[in-house]
């Protein structure tokens, strides 16, 4: 069966400059990923090379078996790539409804019961600006967004970044149904480690831009050991 998202042996970065070193994994439908790490250890440029936005060097990044090189970020969103980076990107000058028409595309208003029934505080906050919301609804609304362009692959750059507890929660059960209900695979970057992996069911962590982890998210979690080694904690 062809996977989903393969990544064979890539060297990326941005210009000369390389930050990923031979990175090869891959992932299946409904594949719900967290990727882990200290700062500056090639997270962040993992899904920008995914999507297109950093130089990939050498090697392969293949989706749903066609490989990607040389598409746009556009290009390779048409496919089915759908990606939230850390600053959301949402249009402050514009109402909740009128962002999420933005995602719409080609799609009938009425898709926008989706996202609504996804996020039940979006419907609440329709008629708001963009600018009169919480760091918490911004993200949910760029989740959303993302949502309705209907992907086969979700990039989340540190969705949980600054949020409450509690709208941490709401977010990643979220994101969870998505993965449940929608058929949607999804890679979360996050520095909110025990959160990450409780919410995933596989994990990786990057050091100096390679893997030094790969595997279940639950058994990273029990080790103590390798996460105080790598991510800098031990998470209990």
């Amino acid at each position: 069966m062809t996977a989903l998202l393969q990544l064979e042996q890539v060297v990326a970065g941005y210009g000369p400059v390389t930050v990923l070193n031979g990175l090869d994994f891959s992932m299946a439908e409904r594949d719900h990923l967290a990727i882990i790490g200290r700062n500056g250890v090639g997270k962040t440029t993992t899904l920008k090379a995914i999507m297109g936005l950093a130089r990939v060097h050498s090697g392969r990044i293949l989706f749903q078996g066609q490989d990607l090189q040389g598409l746009s970020p556009n290009e390779r969103a048409g496919l089915g790539l759908g990606y939230v980076p850390q600053t959301r990107d949402i249009f402050p000058s514009l109402t909740v409804e009128e962002n999420l028409i933005a995602g719409l595309k080609s799609r009938p208003i009425t898709a926008l019961d989706e996202a609504y029934d996804m996020f039940p505080r979006l419907l609440e906050r329709r008629h708001n600006g963009g600018r009169e919301l919480s760091g918490g609804e911004q993200q949910m609304l760029s989740v959303a967004r993302a949502l309705l362009g209907q992907p086969k692959l979700l990039l989340l750059d540190e969705p949980l970044e600054g949020l409450a507890p509690i709208i941490r929660q709401l977010l990643l059960q979220a994101i969870s149904r998505m993965v449940r209900e929608l058929d949607i695979a999804v890679v979360m970057v996050e520095q909110q480690v025990k959160e990450a992996l409780v919410h995933t069911g596989r994990a990786l962590i990057l050091d100096h831009g390679a893997i030094v982890y790969s595997g279940d998210s639950s058994e990273l979690l029990a080790d103590s050991v390798t996460l105080d080694r790598h991510v800098g904690m031990a998470v209990h």
